[in-house]
């Protein structure tokens, strides 16, 4: 079991200091004259820089609060030659048959360099903006209907038969595609509600958790893997980190002091308001590893006061929905830290860090030699 690199694509703007992102926490000002705007020539930038640094893919998020990232990784694909985009989008909003068919042409387009990530929804406020009512379970049930109509339009392309699929959610009749010799993307799935793990053990080709303790971790990919078993099914697994690399320790610490540095008690006074209406349970998740954290206590000074585990540090999640941790260490303390979720069965590693463009540099050449050194990184890892 190899592992898999992935970096981020900061598709609402990137800066030197933590950017928001879901549930609002994008609106909440703080980061001053360091923004950099989410412009094609960046973004790219990025991609270029993440393939040349033997990053396998890019996850582009999804939501208002970002460019949409279907035409935004096309756009950015034709500057690229062998980087995969894990491209994320909502079920409910767009019909199994179209998603497939997009699907195709972008691996058509690409020559087969699409991944896909479905994401569920957990911000009730966000869902109503597109018109979606229904509760948290709904939602679920609903992804799984989406996931199993999408996989048969799109293997069904190449069969000459025409897919049919009757569920609460979706009514697909006679569906086709062109056929076509690029395989169907992976789909890559994440939540921790027991509702998200069913769908994730019946449907997900790789199942994603966000950035936790390994012991809070374990007990998450047992309970898929156990699920999906029951099915005759294997998922793969996958993890979402910030990571600060650096040459030693100290060094790093003092990069996660700097990034506290620009955050300040009414920044995360107004952000931890927002993040308190999700329905996502990993949201919730990564709120409550702050518990017992006073916005007044959040210091430079302090800065591990916020390491919930050894090495893992939850500075991020004071401000900024989505994955609220970071892999802080040197580059050797690092690359063991990834080692030790690989040992739990994790092969996918989706990584970020601000600025996203130095922080590839970072993390590729410190702790990511050392594990194309180790020789555990996929094939595909080749800078």
């Amino acid at each position: 079991m190899s592992i898999h690199l992935h970096w981020y694509l900061p598709t609402n703007g990137d800066s030197r200091g933590i950017v928001g992102a879901g549930d609002d926490s994008q609106h909440i000002s703080g980061i001053g004259g360091q923004f950099r705007p989410a412009t094609l020539d960046y973004l790219v930038d990025i991609a270029r820089s993440a393939e040349r640094l033997g990053f396998e893919g890019v996850l582009t998020p999804t939501g208002s609060w970002c460019e949409d990232a279907w035409l935004s990784t096309m756009a950015i694909s034709q500057h690229t030659e062998r980087l995969k985009f894990i491209v994320a989008f909502r079920p409910g909003f767009i019909s199994p048959t179209l998603a497939a068919h997009q699907a195709a042409s972008f691996q058509r387009l690409t020559e087969g360099r699409l991944m896909i990530n479905i994401v569920t929804g957990g911000d009730p406020v966000e869902q109503r903006r597109y018109g979606d009512r229904l509760d948290h379970d709904q939602r679920y049930a609903r992804s799984s209907e989406f996931i199993a109509a999408f996989k048969g339009v799109s293997h069904a392309r190449n069969s000459g038969q025409p897919f049919d699929f009757h569920g609460e959610h979706y009514q697909l009749e006679q569906a086709t595609l062109l056929p076509s010799p690029w395989p169907v993307p992976p789909v890559f799935f994440g939540g921790s509600s027991p509702a998200a793990q069913q769908v994730a053990a019946a449907q997900a080709d790789t199942w994603i958790s966000w950035g936790e303790p390994p012991e809070q971790v374990a007990p998450q990919l047992e309970t898929v893997r156990a699920l999906a078993a029951a099915q005759g099914r294997t998922p793969s697994f996958g993890i979402r980190f910030h990571v600060i690399s650096r040459d030693t320790e100290e060094e790093a610490w003092r990069e996660a002091a700097r990034l506290l540095n620009g955050i300040t008690p009414e920044r995360i006074h107004s952000a931890q308001s927002l993040l308190g209406r999700t329905e996502s349970i990993g949201q919730k998740r990564m709120s409550a590893l702050l518990e017992n954290i006073q916005a007044e206590q959040v210091n430079p000074e302090n800065v591990r006061l916020l390491e919930v585990a050894p090495h893992i540090w939850s500075g991020y999640a004071l401000v900024r929905g989505g994955v609220g941790t970071a892999i802080v260490g040197s580059h050797q303390q690092v690359a063991e830290k990834i080692q030790a979720f690989h040992a739990l069965g994790i092969e996918h590693f989706i990584l970020s860090g601000q600025p996203h463009l130095e922080e590839a540099y970072w993390f590729a050449e410190g702790a990511g030699a050392l594990l194309r050194r180790s020789g555990l990184l996929h094939s595909s890892h080749q800078p």
